[in-house]
């Protein structure tokens, strides 16, 4: 039976980090969740398989043993596949998006705990890197912009500063709607759960809440960061009215090299071959992402046919090693030819013992053989 591969199941690379890996597991359990999917026997698997998925890959120590080991390696370590040990919070959060946070009642969990201003603390933006910035690192400055509470309002977003009980869901923070015999309960689309709202809009801030603040400063990018991961940069995200302050996260965009392609930590290079080396074989100077390497030719190599260099890759962010470089001939042929190449070439062909211009008789005698096989 074909293991399935954690970070296939839920669509990520090796390298993300664990907020990336928690979004992923949060949209897949919501899609393959078996009360969105009655009836459905693969999506219910599918749905077990991803929840076992993220308790390994949420969990330092284990993620740690199955990248080195694959499942295998989690044998005795508590992991038996299946269950819903590792994750309930996470997958508690997946129903209250799927049917709000209580199903008709308010209970201890119907309001969310106050908060006073009208922004998440978390700021996330892209940072464009070139292909080589992201294999070796660099130092990048980063420009943007974050949110500091209104001085008028103490980030309320209303008229000074106060609150009044929120008249859409009259306090509870929480909405209610029927579906056939059943009561969902949903987050009040107003005051985000608190309960309270604005009556009047602060002048200050226009009743947003905050002012922005322009910054720049340079961040380490680590060697090995590929396209679609996020770095984590602490306390540099939205300040509150208290001071604290969240982080702000750098979604990497790399640019596409005209030479090299990156697969994870392998690097694939096509290299142009003249169709006269493959008959004669030989050795060609390959580039590399730190230099060169030697490649030899075996005669009669095939086209698009491949080779391999260990280590020759991009380095791990994750610290466990070097990818290889893969290279892929490609045999070429010339579009042009000479009269002096072109009478070259025949007289190689007929050095084999193949006639350049066979004559009319050979296709006289050879439409005679045909005609036979039909009389």
């Amino acid at each position: 039976m074909t293991e399935i591969d954690y970070y296939e199941l839920l669509e990520v690379s090796k390298g993300s980090d664990k907020s990336t890996i928690k979004k992923a597991y949060r949209q897949m359990a919501m899609k393959y969740h078996p009360d969105k999917n009655p009836g459905d026997n693969e999506a219910e698997e599918r749905f077990k398989a991803i929840n076992e998925a993220y308790q390994v890959l949420s969990d330092d120590q284990k993620r740690a043993i199955y990248d080195r080991h694959g499942k295998a390696g989690l044998d005795g370590h508590g992991q038996r596949g299946g269950g819903f040990s590792g994750g309930f919070d996470d997958l508690s959060s997946v129903f209250e998006e799927m049917f709000g946070s209580a199903f008709g009642g308010g209970g201890s969990r119907g309001r969310k705990q106050k908060k006073s201003y009208t922004y998440n603390l978390d700021v996330t933006i892209e940072v464009k890197l070139e292909f080589n910035e992201a294999v070796f690192g660099c130092k990048k400055e980063i420009n943007y912009k974050y949110k500091t509470a209104c001085k008028s309002c103490s980030g309320t977003g209303a008229k000074d500063g106060k609150l009044a009980t929120c008249t859409t869901c009259n306090g509870h923070g929480q909405v209610h709607a029927r579906q056939g015999f059943m009561t969902f309960a949903q987050t009040c689309p107003k005051c985000g759960g608190t309960g309270q709202a604005a009556a009047a809009s602060c002048k200050s801030c226009s009743g947003t809440g905050y002012d922005e603040v322009k910054e720049t400063f340079k961040v380490d990018i680590p060697e090995g960061v590929n396209d679609g991961m996020r770095i984590r940069v602490s306390h540099k995200g939205n300040i509150a009215p208290d001071g604290s302050r969240g982080d702000l996260y750098l979604q990497v965009k790399v640019k596409e090299d005209s030479h090299f392609v990156r697969h994870d930590d392998d690097i694939y290079y096509e290299a142009p071959i003249f169709f006269t080396q493959i008959a004669l074989g030989g050795k060609i100077k390959v580039p590399t992402l730190r230099g060169e390497v030697e490649l030899e030719i075996p005669k009669n190599a095939k086209d698009k046919q491949q080779f391999t260099f260990k280590g020759e890759g991009v380095k791990s962010v994750q610290g466990y090693g070097k990818g290889n470089l893969v290279v892929q001939i490609k045999i070429e042929y010339p579009k042009d030819l000479n009269n002096e190449q072109i009478e070259l070439l025949e007289k190689l062909q007929e050095s084999f013992g193949i006639e350049s211009k066979p004559h009319e008789s050979s296709f006289e005698s050879m439409f005679d053989k045909v005609k036979k096989w039909f009389s």
